[in-house]
C-alpha cells in the first residue's frame, strides 16, 4: 500500500497540467497513475494551443509534460485504476495491476473515449486532417473539400456546424443511423451534401493527409480534410460516481466551477467535465484544481497540527 498526498488518476493533459502545478509546490507527495491511453495519445498535431504555431502532437506533449513534472519530484506509476473507495478519511485506489494506493485527495482526469469504427486508414489521419472537435479544428476545413464521417443525427448534428466553415461538405451516414425529417430538411436548406453509405477505407497521402473515402460499393468521395462524429462516446465517470460524485444525465461529471471539487476530497479536470471538450480547457482546469488541491492540503496539515496540540 502506498500512501500520497494527492493521486492524480490520468497522464493526460489536464492530468499533466496539474501534476506540474501540484509538483511546484515542493511539500506534497503526489502520484500520478496512467494508463497510456486516451485523446491526446490520438491527435498528431494540435493547432490551437499557445507557442505552437505549427502545431505539436499530443504525444510531444505528454511526453514533455511527464518530463517537466517529475523534475519537481512528481512518480508516475502504469497502471489503470478500475475502483475508487473510502478508509476513513483516506481515498483508496485500486489497480488493474493489484496495486493499491491511498491518497488524501485525488484527482481524476479519466477524460473520454471517442467511438470511432475501425475504418481501414481512419485513425492514422486522426489529428493530422481527420478531426472530432469542431472547437479546437473547425479552423482547419476552412472552405476545403470536407468529408464528415459520422452515424445518424449525430453526425447531423455535426454537419450543420461544419456547414458554417465550408460549403464543399459531404455527409456520410456510414451506420446509415435514422435521421429526423427535420434535420434532413435543415442539412438540404443548409447545403449539407448527405449519403447513406458503409466506408471501407479512407484514402491518404503519407503523414496522414486524407485524399478521400473509398465506400463498399467501390465509390471514391475526394476529400481535402475530414471530420468524424459518431456519437456513443465513452465518459469514464465511474471512479467519480464511486467516491460520491453527482453524475449527469450525458454522464459527464458536475464539479464546482470555481474550484473543479465534485466531491470531498475529491476534484476533476478536463473531459470528464461538463463543458467544452479541449486541450487547452482540460490544461486550464488542471492548474485550477491543482491550487485548490494544495489548499486543502495545507488546511488539512493545520488541523493535524491542532489536534496534536
Amino acid at each position: 500500500m502506498r500512501e500520497y498526498d494527492c493521486i492524480i488518476v490520468g497522464g493526460g493533459l489536464a492530468g499533466l497540467q496539474a501534476a506540474i502545478q501540484m509538483g511546484r509546490y515542493s511539500c506534497h507527495r503526489v502520484l500520478v497513475v496512467d494508463a497510456g491511453e486516451g485523446r491526446s495519445t490520438l491527435c498528431r498535431t494540435y493547432h490551437n494551443i499557445l507557442g505552437f504555431p505549427d502545431g505539436v502532437s499530443g504525444e510531444e506533449l505528454r511526453s514533455k509534460g511527464r518530463m517537466q513534472a517529475e523534475r519537481t519530484g512528481v512518480s508516475f506509476e502504469k497502471d489503470r485504476i478500475i475502483k475508487a473507495g473510502r478508509r476513513g478519511e483516506q481515498i483508496q485506489l485500486f489497480g488493474s495491476s493489484g496495486s493499491e494506493y491511498m491518497a488524501k485527495t485525488v484527482l481524476l482526469a479519466t477524460g473520454l473515449t471517442d467511438r470511432i469504427p475501425a475504418i481501414r486508414g481512419l485513425r492514422s489521419t486522426l489529428g493530422r486532417t481527420v478531426y472530432v472537435c469542431p472547437d479546437c479544428d473547425g479552423y482547419e476545413i476552412q472552405d476545403q473539400r470536407t468529408i464528415l464521417l459520422g452515424a445518424g443525427e449525430a453526425g447531423a448534428n455535426m454537419a450543420m456546424v461544419l456547414i458554417q466553415r465550408t460549403n464543399e461538405l459531404l455527409y456520410i451516414n456510414h451506420e446509415q443511423s435514422p435521421i429526423s425529417a427535420e434535420l434532413h430538411r435543415s442539412m438540404k436548406e443548409a447545403g449539407v451534401r448527405y449519403l447513406e453509405a458503409a466506408v471501407q477505407e479512407v484514402q491518404q497521402m503519407e503523414d496522414g493527409h486524407i485524399t478521400g473515402v473509398l465506400t463498399e460499393d467501390g465509390q471514391i468521395y475526394e476529400s481535402e480534410r475530414g471530420f468524424v462524429a459518431f456519437g456513443g462516446n465513452r465518459v469514464h465517470y465511474e471512479l467519480a460516481e464511486q467516491l460520491g460524485a453527482v453524475i449527469a444525465e450525458n454522464k459527464h461529471v458536475e464539479a464546482n466551477a470555481r474550484s473543479m471539487q465534485a466531491a470531498p476530497n475529491v476534484w476533476i479536470a478536463g473531459d470528464l467535465g461538463l463543458h467544452a471538450e479541449q486541450a487547452t480547457v482540460a490544461m486550464g482546469e488542471g492548474s485550477i484544481a491543482a491550487i485548490w488541491i494544495h489548499k486543502a492540503l495545507q488546511q488539512m496539515k493545520k488541523e493535524n497540527k491542532v489536534k496534536q496540540i
